[in-house]
């Protein structure tokens, strides 16, 4: 058994009808020469007629050299592409991206602990893409549930300990910087006053888990920011936190306006941000002093 080489899946040959992942080495007259990753490199052809639905004008426009596709198994190794759907694209691609990350996982693995990758395979990868579907949400899942070890029989104790360190370095999410940029005015008699209590609702409701932010940019402009691990969840606490600032200032006669909506940011993003924060304070100092003017280190108190 090789230590780097192994198929995905337990099966050494793809069903007639199911979707493949394959690479493609060769264009002739006949058609493409291809690899089947996800099974070991094994050989296949995709005939011209299966190329595409409609009539062929120039095959390098519809298949190159060097390029993943999307195929169906017609025959043991004869392909199609022109029988695949844009559907069909998007699940193949999801779970070949999943099994390639697995297979990186077991490879490291294997060259780690000297184990043939097939024997990790045969004792991990595959008794789990039974249970679980697919190794890969086994694995991820087994970050914060170790039953998910239970029922297998690892090779060795140094294949347990290093896989279980690896998944954990590799799987483990990270949380996701979402920030919104709004301006908050009320130019009643209490407006200050008002803009603050406004501004401290969206803290309100703040937990261990889920925090909201405030910071001023320079009057009349705050962010707001949260990290979370999902994404999704981090824009709907902020998208929920603009509307009871918008509901409050505006019940004290003031306005809120969305200058940008929530969304996932990146670091250069978080540099602008600091960037420009860091210039209105020194255009601040270039003037004279207001004791009562509110501070960039969140809602004033």
């Amino acid at each position: 058994m090789s230590l780097t080489n192994c198929r995905f899946y337990e099966d050494k040959y793809p069903e007639v009808d199911s979707f493949v992942m394959v690479n493609v080495k060769q264009i002739a007259e006949m058609g493409a020469y291809v690899k089947l990753l996800e099974y070991d490199n094994i050989d296949g052809m995709i005939l011209l007629s299966e190329l595409s639905r409609r009539r062929i004008r120039s095959i390098q426009k519809l298949i190159r050299i060097g390029r993943n596709e999307v195929v169906i198994v017609l025959r043991y190794i004869d392909l199609s592409k022109r029988r695949v759907s844009p559907e069909d694209v998007i699940k193949c691609e999801e779970r070949y991206n999943k099994s390639k990350a697995v297979h990186s996982i077991m490879r490291h693995v294997a060259e780690a602990t000297q184990t043939p990758l097939e024997t990790l395979y045969e004792n991990i990868g595959w008794p789990l893409n039974q249970k679980y579907g697919h190794a890969h949400d086994a694995f991820k899942i087994s970050i914060t549930n170790p039953n998910v070890w239970d029922e297998i029989t690892f090779p060795s104790d140094a294949v347990k300990s290093e896989l279980q360190q690896y998944i954990s370095s590799k799987l483990t999410p990270h949380p996701t910087k979402v920030r919104a940029d709004i301006e908050v005015t009320c130019f009643g008699y209490d407006g200050i006053d008002a803009v603050k209590d406004a501004l401290r609702t969206a803290e309100a409701d703040n937990t261990p888990e889920n925090q909201i932010k405030v910071r001023l940019v320079a009057p009349p402009l705050y962010v707001l920011a949260s990290q979370c691990l999902d994404k999704t969840l981090g824009v709907k606490l902020l998208e929920a936190a603009i509307v009871k600032i918008e509901e409050r200032i505006k019940a004290n006669g003031g306005s809120c306006t969305v200058k940008m909506a929530p969304k996932a940011v990146t670091e250069h993003d978080d540099a602008i941000l600091q960037e420009l924060m860091e210039k209105r304070e020194r255009e601040n100092t270039q003037v004279s002093g207001d004791e009562d003017s509110e501070s960039d280190e969140g809602v004033p108190e």
